[in-house]
């Protein structure tokens, strides 16, 4: 299974503007979502895709807003968890007239594969937005209409799905899977009336443009020379919006679902603070840097010095990263090598320590050691997101049971309380607290039904799958 929780933009000037310039500086806005490679694909031509981040790049930027120039065109940027991190994998990726950039997850990908000629899948040789690129033009074939291949498609394909095409014929379409697991929102630049649609708000702010709105679950978005044009290709009402967005993957200036990500990170925090009241703390630190917003509203909610005891280094080579999102275990600890503790700040002090997900535990280890050798008395760690338990098939990068610090290993039944200690003495905090996904809902203002909370529940119904957990190594066929 290939799960891919990236960044897309589709932009179409009717001024006939390059919109170049304005899918880079949209992708560097969406940078967070993505590290390991970028592209852009524009009708009548063959992608662009480099490794790295999109400012690695940034001695063929004007080769490439010449060489691409174009009134329409689309842009991805990869954080994959399957499949090889090459040049090929990247995207966008074209199939005959159409190019394609994919942000979401394809549970049955092998089974869909089947279906187009029964082209042989592995993580080695494919992903699963090629398939799904392939199954798509298949079915367009029929009557040329995308809005009708999605229909079908939605159907037979299991999983999460955001895409953003442009088709040779010079239009830019964006479509939202019917669930609206992953985020997209459409907004406009008056100045040469451009509409552009991307996975984040933010992606809008870095051009100037204004947010009109989120795209509605299953609705597909046409950008050409006939203007805006929108159609459902899904009527599904049960929507399940990934929770993990709101607490870790979304930049801060964001909207998402009408709501402002830092105001709504805040209140996690102050809603944490009211669930573990820890009265006799002397400070409350971020781990930097989707921590922040909760950490403040942590600290203001109890009246507890707000400090920042963890600085990241930004001139280290990985350092400025998220280590969440890098592929390889080794990037990830020498991401957190480079998050530094103040002992000015620690020495003496009961720590607290909020953090917005605890995953595999790499992270929280080393930053506790960093600060019992910085001098802290007690930390305490609170978690702003739910004890994550079971794989994510929607894509976020945890897809395997063994690598999550809260699975154990042993074949023992653990209660939420035991689990829970057992985990406060792997990662060595004086106490350990996690929020629940009420209280998460709560904060975020909207309904515990309407959003994902799977990794947590083991909850699949809103996939409609009975997944067969496998090993990391199984999945990414190493």
């Amino acid at each position: 299974m290939v799960k891919e929780n990236c960044g897309v933009v589709g932009i179409f000037s009717l001024d006939g503007a390059n919109v170049i310039p304005m899918i880079i500086d949209s992708l560097r806005a969406l940078q967070h979502r993505g590290q390991e490679a970028w592209g852009l694909a524009i009708p009548k031509k063959q992608p662009y895709k480099q490794l790295g981040l999109v400012s690695s790049g940034v001695s063929d930027f004007d080769r490439v807003t010449r060489e691409y120039a174009s009134p329409a065109a689309i842009g991805h940027v990869r954080y994959s968890t399957i499949g090889k991190s090459n040049l090929e994998n990247a995207q966008p990726l074209k199939v005959k007239d159409l190019c394609i950039a994919h942000n979401g997850t394809i549970s049955n990908v092998e089974e869909l594969a089947g279906m187009v000629g029964g082209c042989t899948f592995t993580p080695q040789n494919a992903s699963d937005t090629l398939v799904a690129a392939q199954r798509l033009v298949s079915l367009m074939s029929n009557d040329g209409k995308l809005g009708s291949a999605l229909s079908i498609l939605k159907n037979e394909m299991i999983g999460s799905f955001c895409f953003t095409f442009v088709s040779d014929d010079n239009a830019v379409y964006a479509a939202r899977d019917p669930k609206g697991f992953r985020p997209m929102v459409i907004g406009h630049r008056k100045d040469n009336n451009t509409y552009i649609v991307a996975s984040e708000s933010a992606a809008l702010s870095a051009v100037g443009a204004k947010l009109i709105r989120d795209v509605k679950p299953g609705e597909l978005i046409k950008i050409s020379d006939a203007g805006l044009e929108s159609e459902m290709f899904s009527d599904d009402k049960r929507q399940a919006h990934c929770s993990f967005e709101f607490t870790y993957f979304a930049h801060p200036t964001s909207v998402m679902e009408g709501t402002n990500i830092y105001i709504t990170r805040k209140r996690i925090g102050q809603l944490l603070a009211r669930k573990f009241p820890i009265r006799d703390a002397d400070i409350v630190i971020p781990v930097p840097d989707s921590a922040r917003p909760a950490a403040l509203g942590y600290a203001q909610e109890l009246g507890i010095s707000f400090e920042e005891g963890l600085l990241k280094d930004r001139y280290s080579r990985k350092g400025p990263l998220r280590s969440f999102i890098e592929p390889h275990q080794a990037d990830r600890v020498e991401i957190n090598r480079w998050i530094i503790p103040i002992t000015q700040v620690i020495n003496g002090k009961h720590v607290v320590v909020v953090d917005d997900s605890l995953v595999r535990g790499t992270s929280s280890k080393a930053i506790i050691k960093a600060l019992r050798r910085a001098g802290a008395r007690k930390i305490s760690m609170v978690i702003t997101f739910p004890p994550i338990k079971y794989p994510c098939y929607a894509g976020i990068d945890f897809p395997s049971h063994e690598e999550l610090v809260t699975f154990m290993g042993d074949g023992k039944e653990y209660s939420e309380e035991e689990m829970i200690e057992k985990v406060r003495q792997i990662i060595g905090a004086d106490f350990l607290g996690y929020n629940d996904a009420k209280n998460l809902a709560d904060a975020i203002g909207m309904d515990t039904n309407s959003m994902c909370f799977t990794c947590s529940s083991g909850d699949y119904s809103t996939l409609g799958i009975k997944p067969i957990f496998k090993s990391r190594a199984e999945i990414k066929g190493e």
